[in-house]
């Protein structure tokens, strides 16, 4: 591992300002969570066709996120910057998408649309973990990261919090069925996607490399076929912490998958006591989804900050199984409440594991990863994240129709049996001794 380059501290206005951008990704993000599958349930998808028709996610992320990694590790233009360019880029997609997306008159335009929508969500979101590793020292990257957590717990907050909102204010539906209150959500999304961002940019420079990074950027290979390589050979040379986080994900992201695409459909059984057929009751179910997954989000954001402190204190593998422990629970007992204000407590613990995750397994990871190779170990960190996502497409549909009685309930219980199952797989991992006695800086702890 090289040697770090010295870097200046930021005070926390600088570091939210840094991470605002995410605001802007994570509420489109929090669209796909929440609307996208509802979206196809309008255009007549059936429930057991939802895992493959989610294919874009894990795909897109799989091919873009460790090339557009990859490549950021060998950019550099006095005036764009290094990570800048690519996070400009795939804001201005998820703008486009999203005001293109209440359009659509078929299933197939919704998904093609929702492929560029995840490939212009990854293109922006991999640089912006590596923007953060660059800009802040070590002893702030638990609170770079979590301020990351923070943002994305109030971008997909307000997301669904707007599919709520709308549903109540706005009636009637396109001639392909699908409702006008849509587009509020989405339109407002496209505005979020490209602004935050823009002044994220426009208020953090990124540091120029020194002669000898510059050299060594200028003497690596360009285009697609060096990437490439340079993805193997960072693979062959992973360090073992990461080997033991990717176990950690394969659990943790197969689960959410499962929980995004069948919690609307949960709630509309164990609630409304009706399906997606039943048009009218189940936009009341997805309008109350948005509420149940606004909340949770909100407990993420509350939540981001004391895990910086709660990470230092006990070390970050704890703080993210115990975390996994808390919504592993919420979801077992999240199909058996027939009250929908009961819906919100199993939410608070899953909240909690949302911000862990959006977080902590990341200062895992930079404690144990070379700085000249961050972009490209983020993009197969987030491998790690959507090959478990691929699986799920893949494979969840069946398991959905011949093991789980094809019942939603069951479904989000599943995705709590492997949150425990991730949560006892993080305990494995092996962390490096700067990770678990990570100092906070005075003006994030609030010293002098």
């Amino acid at each position: 591992m090289s040697e770090p380059r010295k870097l200046p501290p930021l005070t926390l206005q600088q570091i939210i300002l840094m991470n605002f951008g995410f605001f802007g990704i994570q509420y489109s993000f929090g669209l796909q969570q929440t609307a996208i599958n509802p979206i196809f349930s309008f255009l007549n998808a059936n429930p057991e066709e939802l895992p493959l028709l989610n294919l874009a996610g894990p795909m897109t992320g799989l091919i873009i996120q460790p090339l557009i990694g990859a490549m950021s590790d060998r950019t550099w233009s006095p005036r764009w910057g290094r990570r800048k360019p690519y996070f400009l880029l795939g804001a201005m997609g998820c703008s486009l998408c999203l005001f293109a997306y209440p359009f659509s008159t078929a299933l197939w335009m919704a998904v093609l649309l929702l492929w560029l929508l995840d490939a212009s969500n990854n293109t922006a979101m991999e640089p912006y973990r590596a923007f953060i590793a660059d800009r802040l020292p070590p002893e702030q990257h638990a609170s770079g990261f979590l301020t990351q957590s923070f943002f994305t717990g109030l971008g997909i907050t307000l997301a669904n919090v707007s599919l709520f909102f709308f549903q109540k204010s706005i009636t009637g539906e396109t001639a392909s069925g699908i409702p006008y209150w849509v587009f509020g959500s989405f339109f407002v999304g496209a505005i979020c996607s490209i602004g935050s961002v823009l002044l994220s940019v426009s208020k953090t420079p990124e540091i120029p490399p020194t002669e000898a990074e510059l050299a060594a950027i200028r003497a690596k290979k360009g285009g697609l076929i060096a990437a490439v390589t340079e993805i193997a050979e960072a693979i062959k040379e992973m360090p073992k912490p990461l080997w033991q986080l990717a176990l950690v994900y394969l659990f943790q992201w197969y689960a959410m998958f499962c929980y995004w695409q069948y919690v609307s459909h949960s709630i509309a059984q164990s609630v409304w006591n009706t399906t997606s057929e039943n048009k009218e009751l189940y936009s009341q179910a997805v309008a109350w989804t948005g509420l149940v997954n606004g909340f949770y989000n909100v407990v993420t954001f509350l939540s981001a900050f004391a895990l910086v402190a709660v990470a230092r204190k006990y070390g970050a593998k704890w703080v993210h199984a115990g975390a996994l422990m808390l919504a592993a629970v919420g979801l077992w007992m999240f199909p058996h409440i027939s009250n929908k204000y009961m819906l919100f407590v199993p939410m608070i613990g899953f909240g909690i594991a949302w911000a862990s995750m959006m977080g902590v397994p990341y200062i895992i990871a930079v404690a144990a990863i070379p700085r000249e190779r961050y972009g490209v170990y983020m993009g197969i960190i987030n491998m790690m994240i959507v090959i478990p996502m691929l699986i799920q497409t893949l494979t969840f549909g069946k398991v959905y129709h011949n093991f789980l009685g094809a019942t939603p309930g069951n479904a989000i219980m599943f995705a709590g049996a492997l949150l425990f199952m991730a949560a006892m797989a993080t305990l494995l991992i092996k962390t490096p001794k700067q990770e678990s006695n990570l100092p906070m800086p005075a003006r994030i702890g609030g010293g002098h």
